[in-house]
């Protein structure tokens, strides 16, 4: 059973299954689904796509240089078969598989490791900015306990408003 991958996005085409489309110049397309197939035929380029898989590599969103992607490589030397090749193929596919899973997640780890840290300055700064609207300023200044834990709020100072008769 061949799996082909799809031309536009890089997904597993199963047999069956997909559209394939040779040019005229005997080039094949192989594609996984009509998605992929209608942004192919508006000429659309697969790195400036968001969702494909070219994008989130060139954008470095998923891995691009690993040992692992050398095992996926097609190739078209026949081999002989032999019942412990194939043992130790499947064997050796489960191995490099887990590797894969496990980098992946590391890259992942990696990529959003500042993200966390990021979003709370961000609810701080924002809370910051608009503490008037969860309690009114004068409550907070009786009760400080009602501010959020572990982030410190800047409370503004209300202006004390005095009666002045104009001056004429």
């Amino acid at each position: 059973m061949r799996l082909e991958k799809c031309w536009f996005c890089s997904s597993t085409v199963y047999p069956g299954h997909g559209i394939q489309f040779v040019r005229n110049d005997v080039k094949i397309f192989r594609f996984c689904r009509s998605k992929c197939h209608k942004n192919f035929k508006m000429k659309r380029n697969p790195r400036k796509v968001k969702w494909t898989k070219a994008y989130r590599r060139l954008n470095g969103k998923d891995m691009t240089q690993d040992s692992t992607f050398e095992f996926e490589r097609k190739r078209n030397r026949p081999e002989r078969y032999d019942r412990n090749l194939a043992e130790n193929t499947l064997k050796a596919i489960k191995k490099i598989d887990k590797v894969r899973v496990d980098r992946e997640a590391r890259h992942h780890a990696l990529r959003m490791k500042g993200k966390k840290a990021k979003e709370q300055r961000e609810a701080a700064k924002e809370l910051e900015q608009s503490i008037h609207m969860v309690k009114a300023p004068a409550v907070l200044e009786k009760e400080p306990a009602l501010t959020l834990p572990k982030i410190k709020v800047k409370l503004s100072q209300p202006q004390a408003e005095e009666n002045h008769p104009m001056e004429e």
